[in-house]
């Protein structure tokens, strides 16, 4: 059967997370924690223990080797057992270690997405601004070891784009705010081509944002096992954080009524067992804050998100600039946070109004400026927005056309990877 006939298989491996599932769905069939737990004890035996056939040596390392667990199975086998070490592959959107990757996806294809590779084309994204040989290593993995008819990587900005537009005619010029768990990315995008020189990149994302809160509880005195405070910390982000309007009128809030606002986490020692309880207060709203005021959190970075977003958008071509205001499209999951969209268009349109003003005032009101629209896109799938434009675009006609084949690859080798051209069903 032919393999354009059936669905790509998307897959979006992100820093904290990946989504993987079958291009034309709404949503991806897995959302797994991108980590490996491989059994490494074989390498750490002593060469004594190891002496006899050549044979027997040689099945316990291929043994060793078929031993690995991703995802929450990894996590809980790390927990359970101590001859299992935990690997993290991608740190701040860049693949670092090449074979807990190939692993990975070993896994995802196998095991979860239960298909063979050589029946689908597979489309795989990337960060902006990822090097060309990354791409070429991807391109030796997924054709030589998976073995697959077609590929094609896209920039994970650009498939967010493509999942947020709001009208019939997909719009392909605006400014992504990628706000991940590794890393946070401010990257302007027109006519679906990345506009690398204003690409802004923020030091501050998810897990800074876990890490915050951890440390609030901590000096707090909560009592929360501190094996179990970091991931305490995360699923009091993910359930009870809110992005608020005015810091100082919240803090007045949670004083006056504190029965209303104070939540309660109850968990469970992981070692005794014993329950316990503790409670989740301030750090609720300023969680979500550091975006805003990061100096609450950090002495080294003082740039709110809005700022930069501004500053991205300036840096920018001045033709495409109206339309970047236009058309700012929020992905990742640390941008789940209620009112997050909201208190952004905000302090971004308050940036604006005042330049404008200003520029008004300059000129002593002889010429005028037109007042510039800012918008921010919020939309129900922002949480996996890349994997979401990647089946979107992966089920198009033309996807097919603009997949790097197997026979390309083997007659021009890795280097054909290093490009994936922006095709017409974008527009």
């Amino acid at each position: 059967m032919d393999p354009t006939s059936r669905p790509a298989v998307v897959i979006d491996n992100g820093t904290g997370y990946t989504k993987m599932g079958f291009a034309g769905n709404v949503e991806p069939c897995f959302i797994l924690p991108t980590v490996v737990a491989a059994n490494e004890s074989f390498l750490s035996q002593p060469k004594s223990s190891l002496k006899g056939s050549w044979a027997a040596q040689h099945n316990a390392g291929v043994a060793a080797d078929m031993d690995f667990f991703i995802g929450d199975e990894a996590l809980a086998k790390s927990r359970s057992s101590s001859t299992y070490n935990l690997r993290y592959p991608i740190d701040h959107g860049q693949v670092e270690d090449w074979d807990a990757m190939e692993r990975y996806w070993q896994q995802c294809v196998f095991n979860y997405l239960r298909c063979d590779p050589e029946d689908h084309y597979f489309l795989l994204t990337e960060s902006p601004l990822t090097p060309p040989e990354s791409r070429e290593y991807t391109g030796e993995i997924l054709f030589e070891t998976f073995n697959v008819p077609g590929l094609y990587i896209a920039v994970n900005s650009v498939l967010a784009l493509a999942a947020g537009y709001t009208t019939s005619k997909c719009e392909m010029t605006g400014v992504v705010v990628d706000v991940g768990d590794g890393a946070t990315r401010v990257v302007p995008v027109a006519e679906g081509y990345v506009i690398g020189s204003c690409i802004r990149t923020v030091p501050i994302a998810g897990k800074d944002v876990s890490l915050f809160i951890q440390q609030l509880m901590r000096e707090r005195g909560e009592n929360i096992p501190p094996e179990d405070s970091f991931d305490v910390a995360r699923k009091v982000k993910e359930m009870y954080c809110y992005t608020c309007s005015d810091i100082v009128k919240e803090f007045n809030k949670h004083d006056k009524e504190p029965g209303k606002y104070i939540k309660q986490w109850k968990g469970v020692k992981p070692k005794t067992g014993a329950p316990y309880t503790c409670d989740v207060g301030y750090e609720r709203f300023l969680g979500p804050e550091v975006f805003f005021n990061p100096e609450i959190y950090s002495n080294d970075y003082t740039t709110s998100l809005p700022a930069v977003i501004d500053k991205c958008i300036q840096s920018a071509p001045i033709d495409t600039r109206r339309a970047l205001y236009k058309n700012i499209v929020l992905s990742g999951g640390s941008t789940m946070f209620k009112d997050f969209g909201r208190r952004l268009q905000r302090d971004l349109k308050k940036i604006v109004d005042a330049r404008v003003l200003a520029n008004n005032a300059r000129t002593g009101g002889e010429i005028t400026s037109q007042p510039v629209e800012v918008n921010v896109v919020s939309h129900p799938v922002q949480k996996f927005a890349v994997w979401f434009g990647g089946s979107v675009l992966s089920s198009t006609p033309e996807f097919f056309a603009s997949c790097r084949t197997k026979e390309e690859y083997e007659e021009c080798g890795a280097s054909i990877c290093r490009t994936n051209p922006v095709f017409k069903g974008m527009y």
